[in-house]
């Protein structure tokens, strides 16, 4: 079996188009509020720079109960709420916000625990000084862990790559569906071979991009 690409080849750039667009929006937005509801989880630990056991306990258990939810069941569970937000819950435009929701909370997470791993001396010292909780976040907390925070959106930005294939498979749009629709649906494995390339050619360069930003942070 010939594959038609003369055909396919509009189809296979217009599923490049949404998956990068999927992947764009979900690390810019999702990115922005995990790192808000990280920051909170680590400030409003026991002992933090805002400590307030109430709001740390909310947002944990919230953290704790979405995060662990495999995506493909979570942009299935939250139909309604993408409804009522986007209007459908298929195409990408759905798919997006799905993936906006679930890489927050996963983000959320891998923020504490680089948070974590700044030295309380340096925060205690800006405090000492009289600094305030804000300025302490934006100019010790955050610069401070600025090298693991780059790798560990790295890490979300392949598994957002990921994610998209499996919204693919829900009517999502973007390569995942491509590989499906046309590749294995048809039996037509130079098409799922091309779309499998590409992602690995995405994952790739943002691997040594991720890499190479957290070594320059690192070495400042």
């Amino acid at each position: 079996m010939s594959t038609d690409w003369e055909r396919l080849g509009p189809v296979l750039l217009e599923s490049i188009g949404q998956t990068l667009w999927m992947v764009l929006a979900t690390m810019i937005l999702g990115g922005l509020l995990g790192l808000v509801l990280g920051i909170l989880l680590y400030t409003t630990r026991k002992g933090g720079i805002l400590a307030n056991p109430v709001v740390f306990v909310v947002l944990n258990v919230l953290v704790n109960i979405i995060r662990p939810i495999p995506f493909i069941i979570f942009i299935t569970a939250i139909g309604p709420l993408t409804i009522s937000v986007v209007g459908t819950t298929l195409g990408t435009a759905a798919a997006t916000f799905a993936l906006i929701v679930a890489a927050t909370f996963g983000i959320s997470r891998i923020v504490e625990q680089n948070l974590v791993s700044v030295d309380p001396g340096v925060i205690e010292a800006a405090r000492a000084m009289g600094a305030g909780p804000m300025r302490i976040i934006v100019t010790v907390l955050v610069p401070e862990a600025l090298g693991p925070l780059i790798l560990g959106y790295t890490f979300v930005f392949v598994a957002v790559i990921d994610m998209t294939a499996v919204a693919g498979a829900v009517g999502g749009g973007g390569l995942g569906n491509f590989a499906i629709a046309y590749g294995y649906q048809r039996f037509d494995w130079a098409v799922t071979a091309v779309a499998v390339v590409i992602m690995i050619v995405l994952v790739q360069l943002a691997q040594f991009i991720g890499n190479r930003l957290s070594r320059a942070v690192l070495r400042r």
